[in-house]
């Protein structure tokens, strides 16, 4: 198990940070920078949390604060990967959209940041407080609806079809770890299937910089 997880954990981020940094050089426009930036931001933001996962299977050092941390870093990472999503959304898009929209998700994005800052979270006990990781998931939460209703209403753009698919089924693992983990840990393994949706999301970014390159 420990060397199954590891090698996936490893090869995941691997992945996502070279093909991040692959399209922010290939890039030719202001969109396919952006989801360059998300997949770089996505895969450097997880190394600080899996790093230290993999590293606890094959060590004696204490690793419980920077577990936390790591969770804390990647909480932060994760919010701004969302709002590089929703800015990917309105490049994608012939009209600008209103400016309410655009405030709710910096918003959500902002209460987001501001709640993984408080010490409640105890972050570096490596706490799973399920009552904090519900209160610090609520905006996120509100912040991914968003996002996969936007998607959603555009799935007819051949670029972006299975975003808001790929968005609710992360989503879908991933709230019952943060929130359910500390009375079953079980749970924590649906952590794998949630990162499969964001290989795939990596995959979508990947082929969208090649058709914004070649239309270019």
């Amino acid at each position: 198990m420990a060397y199954g997880e590891s090698l996936f954990d490893i090869l995941y981020l691997l992945f996502a940070i070279i093909s991040g940094i692959v399209m922010l050089v290939k890039a030719r426009t202001g969109i396919a920078r952006k989801m360059g930036a998300a997949a770089l931001i996505l895969g450097v933001g997880d190394a600080f949390h899996l790093v230290p996962r993999v590293l606890r299977y094959f060590t004696d050092l204490d690793l419980t604060a920077a577990l936390g941390i790591g969770k804390l870093i990647t909480s932060i990472t994760m919010t701004v990967f969302y709002v590089l999503l929703y800015a990917i959304w309105v490049d994608s898009g012939e009209t600008r959209p209103p400016r309410a929209l655009t405030a709710t998700v910096w918003g959500l994005a902002a209460v987001r940041v501001a709640l993984c800052m408080l010490p409640q979270n105890e972050w570096l006990q490596n706490s799973n407080d399920w009552l904090w990781g519900t209160i610090r998931n609520i905006p996120f939460a509100a912040l991914g609806a968003i996002i996969v209703v936007l998607y959603f209403r555009r799935r007819h753009d051949r670029r972006f079809q299975a975003v808001w698919l790929l968005v609710l089924l992360s989503f879908l693992f991933y709230l019952p770890v943060a929130i359910g983990a500390s009375f079953v840990p079980l749970l924590g393994m649906l952590m794998l299937p949630k990162t499969v949706c964001y290989i795939l999301l990596i995959g979508v970014f990947l082929s969208a910089v090649r058709r914004e390159n070649a239309s270019a």
